[in-house]
């Protein structure tokens, strides 16, 4: 039995076009606009989820669909990190930021690590494999890595070089243990930057 599932990229928040640790915050204007153009562009499906966070929800809501959160497609917990400048924690903390950049077990956060998100990932995944059908997920960027690294099995190190910009839909076609993956394409007319 195939089973598709299409990963969408939420739409830009203050805190992405920051390069600020997710803290919560709404779409902005653009975002959402850019979110309601698309919304036309999203493949019907027997199931439809999001990460649970407030920027899927609000892409979900914003592209028309009625989305379950799905606390399995959280994005990764970066603790006493979360609403912080990247630059700031660099600054503050370059040997922790560069060993979470490095090392897929590393959380100096006090968060979760890469490996332990990518491997949560890959048990939801594996579960819509072996129930086939069509999941539509609109899940945080860094939900769609992991199902990256899963896919092509490559090593959590792999995790920080994929870039997913935002409302951007990646597909896993196949079964549990054999899926195609096909990257990031823009979402309609809607703008990835």
């Amino acid at each position: 039995m195939t089973t598709r599932v299409t990963l969408i990229a939420p739409a830009a928040t203050p805190s992405l076009r920051r390069a600020r640790f997710d803290d919560g915050d709404s779409l902005d204007g653009a975002g959402a606009a850019q979110a309601r153009a698309a919304a036309g562009y999203v493949p019907a499906a027997g199931q439809v989820l999001s990460s649970p966070s407030t920027r899927c929800r609000e892409t979900a809501s914003a592209l028309g669909l009625d989305a379950a959160a799905t606390a399995e497609l959280a994005g990764l917990d970066v603790g006493r990190w979360r609403g912080r400048a990247l630059a700031d924690v660099g600054g503050a903390e370059p040997a922790a930021l560069a060993r979470w950049l490095a090392d897929p077990d590393a959380a100096p956060h006090g968060g979760t690590s890469v490996r332990e998100l990518c491997e949560r990932v890959a048990r939801w995944l594996e579960r819509c494999g072996q129930a086939g059908g069509r999941t539509v997920a609109v899940v945080e960027p860094e939900v769609v890595r992991a199902v990256a690294v899963h896919v092509l099995d490559v090593p959590g190190a792999a995790f920080w070089r994929l870039d997913v910009p935002p409302l951007t839909a990646t597909e896993v076609t196949g079964r549990s243990g054999r899926w195609n993956l096909r990257l990031g394409h823009p979402l309609g007319n809607a703008s990835a930057h």
